[in-house]
């Protein structure tokens, strides 16, 4: 039985192929399914292995995110490829999801200030290319095991415009600081003509009603500025490593 609106009876979505999330994400009520989630822990845990052991190696890093719509002839790509270069030219690797827009952008900064150039790749139902200026490549099935990567081995978050996905990110990443499950994690908004609508909401309805704190929102920068959005994540970087006495 297929539930309404759930996967077609074939497993494929309307672009007419099924991905490992969209298989995952079936409902118990497809009775294909029963008796193969167990078995598809494995993949995911062989997935997390190869994630960590390839992540492990690239030292201090942020993570870059952005609309993969966005064209090397919007403002925002150069402000990123120099945003980026930046954060490379202070020591930092630049992580992203490895595809077009803002990710490649992100990317070919990085390539130009020498640092390591990570892309973590994600099937989707349609083809996506990656970039060009990649130096290590890892292609994740699930995205939940790609969105750990992007926390666990960034200094920082820095978020160009971007769609649901970047607000995916976005707000996953506040969620974790207001919980209290990662600390001293800076998250940077580059484009205050773009991000300045949504935190007015924020503030003046979530904020407003007690939905959440307006400390919740006290981490977080917004500018346009590459050299400050550099200084930020060195200085934040330099604060953790004087609380915990880090080399």
């Amino acid at each position: 039985m297929i539930t309404p609106g759930g996967p077609e009876p074939d497993g494929r979505g309307a672009s007419g192929r099924a991905t490992e999330d969209e298989r995952l994400l079936r409902s118990v009520e497809d009775l294909r399914t029963i008796g193969k989630d167990a078995w598809r822990v494995f993949r995911i845990m062989g997935e997390f292995v190869e994630g960590f052991e390839e992540m492990s190696q690239i030292g201090p890093a942020v993570s870059v995110f952005g609309s993969a719509r966005t064209t090397p002839h919007d403002p925002m790509y150069g402000l990123c490829v120099e945003t980026a270069r930046q954060l490379g030219k202070a020591g930092f690797a630049i992580i992203t999801g490895g595809g077009p827009g803002i990710m490649e952008a992100a990317n070919k900064g990085a390539k130009l200030a020498g640092v390591q150039s990570v892309g973590c790749n994600i099937e989707l139902p349609f083809e996506q290319r990656t970039n060009d200026f990649l130096d290590v490549s890892i292609d994740f099935r699930y995205f939940f095991v790609r969105k750990m990567m992007f926390v666990k081995y960034a200094e920082a978050f820095v978020i160009f415009p971007g769609g649901f996905g970047t607000l995916d990110e976005l707000f996953e990443a506040l969620t974790l600081i207001q919980t209290d499950k990662v600390r001293d994690f800076p998250v940077i908004l580059v484009g205050s003509a773009y991000w300045s609508g949504l935190l007015d909401w924020v503030r003046r309805t979530m904020v407003a009603e007690g939905k959440i704190d307006a400390k919740d929102l006290a981490g977080v920068l917004v500018t346009d500025d590459p050299a400050r959005v550099a200084e930020e994540v060195v200085r934040r970087r330099r604060e953790r490593q004087a609380h915990l006495q880090l080399p």
